[in-house]
């Protein structure tokens, strides 16, 4: 798995990225699922389109910025190095509109917020536990590895440490080759929902290893997501889902859409 500083440094590189002309993308049904995964809150008002996005997060507790009035702010508690200021950074949140709660980012990876899942339980059950009784708690976020100590392994040590912590819906991130691949993890993770009894899956991060090489998206993007997301759409199990990432040049380029943001908005 990359690591999002890597990602954020690829794509500073590649920001003069334009988007080739291409077929148009198909245009779908509108889903309350899509939503928006960003740094600064301002690029989220370029994901218009016949699916606008409903919801979004930063990786952090703060908005960065003022969202859409439609788009509502999914606060998260990315790691340890977020522990101070959390309690009040989240009362904030929450009287502003936010229902749901992200846990800490890839702490399956060295490089992110790097947890045992033994420890991950416990700070889980002190800084995001208390607020079950006024938002829904969704689990880490964890990547698509097959280690003993990655992915959905990773999850369930947590899982069994943590049965008491109130969590409602389990947070994935994928990164691969294929829609075939795509869909194979995403029904081994609804699969692991259900044997938790938790209510539904976010895929909060996704996207194509290639683009996250190249520091920027393809048409090959464009034609992941014209596959993958009516699939989404159609999956009872999944609730939410965030490409990664809304920032110029993957989703957006300048003020307006790249080929990869034209299809995630159709």
């Amino acid at each position: 798995m990359v690591s999002f500083t890597k990602f954020v440094t690829a794509a500073l590189l590649a920001s003069s990225a334009v988007a080739l002309p291409h077929e148009q993308p198909v245009k779908r049904s509108a889903s309350s699922k899509r939503g928006a995964a960003y740094n600064l809150a301002s690029t989220v008002n370029s994901l218009t389109g016949n699916t606008p996005v409903t919801w979004g997060y930063s990786w952090n507790m703060w908005s960065n910025g003022a969202l859409p009035s439609n788009v509502e702010f999914v606060p998260m508690l990315w790691g340890s190095k977020m522990f101070g200021g959390w309690f009040s950074a989240i009362q904030t949140a929450l009287a502003s509109g936010s229902t749901y709660i992200l846990g800490f980012n890839e702490p399956d990876v060295s490089s992110q917020a790097a947890m045992a899942p033994t420890d991950a339980a416990n700070y889980y059950r002190q800084y995001i536990t208390p607020f079950s009784g006024s938002a829904k708690l969704v689990t880490p976020s964890v990547t698509n590895g097959g280690g003993s100590a990655e992915g959905l392994n990773w999850m369930r040590t947590f899982m069994d440490s943590c049965s008491d912590c109130g969590m409602s819906a389990l947070a994935v991130h994928w990164y691969g080759s294929s829609a075939e691949e795509f869909q194979t993890f995403v029904t081994q993770a609804m699969d692991f929902a259900k044997e938790y009894s938790l209510e539904s899956v976010w895929v909060t991060e996704f996207a194509l290893s290639s683009d996250i090489a190249n520091g920027a998206s393809s048409q090959a993007s464009a034609d992941f997501l014209n596959q993958v997301l009516p699939w989404l759409d159609s999956q009872d199990m999944v609730s939410r889902y965030a490409y990664y990432m809304c920032a110029d040049p993957f989703l957006i380029s300048g003020s307006g859409l790249t080929e990869t943001g034209m299809a995630y908005t159709a």
